[in-house]
């Protein structure tokens, strides 16, 4: 295939160009520039924050695993005796026991003293409301467990539960 010859008007030759003119190099430079801040702006985002899923994660599973603790525990008192809180947590044997329980740093139940390694900067506590009304079930056979744990990066995790007399028949 032949080459078309260039044609000249004037002073100016028009035909094929071959190459890239400088603005054109230098616009692209500033677009590729622009695109990669973006990309590092996104990626440094991503990266700062890659932690803060696991702190929500751990305090979700500290409060589940309290509340599950609370709620296994008796309604009432076996000692018979009301409004009887057991001196530690690893003594508690009613939920009423755990009515104002607070404590920084997450421990086990069998070693309430020990701060388990790496949980130090969580706090959890727990309240209980023994006049809670549950769809119409109330008169003190109801009561609501509410768990709070606080963590880093000033996460909080509030779950709710309930716990019912099922095991009392005294109607």
């Amino acid at each position: 295939m032949k080459k078309q010859p260039a044609k000249v008007i004037g002073s100016i030759v028009i035909g094929r160009q071959r190459g890239i003119s400088l603005i054109e190099l230098v616009i692209f430079i500033v677009i590729v520039g622009i695109a990669m801040t973006g990309i590092i702006f996104s990626i440094n985002f991503n990266v700062q924050h890659s932690a803060d899923p696991v702190v929500k994660k751990q305090a979700l599973a500290i409060a589940e695993s309290m509340l599950e603790e609370v709620t296994l525990q008796n309604f009432s008192d076996p000692d018979g005796l009301p409004n009887i809180v057991e001196a530690s947590r690893d003594l508690y044997d009613d939920i009423d026991d755990y009515h104002n329980y607070s404590r920084n740093g997450i421990s086990s139940i069998n070693a309430p003293s020990t701060t388990i390694t790496g949980l130090e900067d969580y706090t959890v506590s727990v309240k209980i409301d023994s006049a809670a009304d549950l769809n119409g079930i109330n008169g003190g056979k109801a009561k609501r467990i509410t768990v709070t744990v606080t963590g880093p990066l000033n996460t909080t995790v509030l779950l709710e539960g309930y716990r019912t007399d099922y095991g009392n028949d005294d109607d």
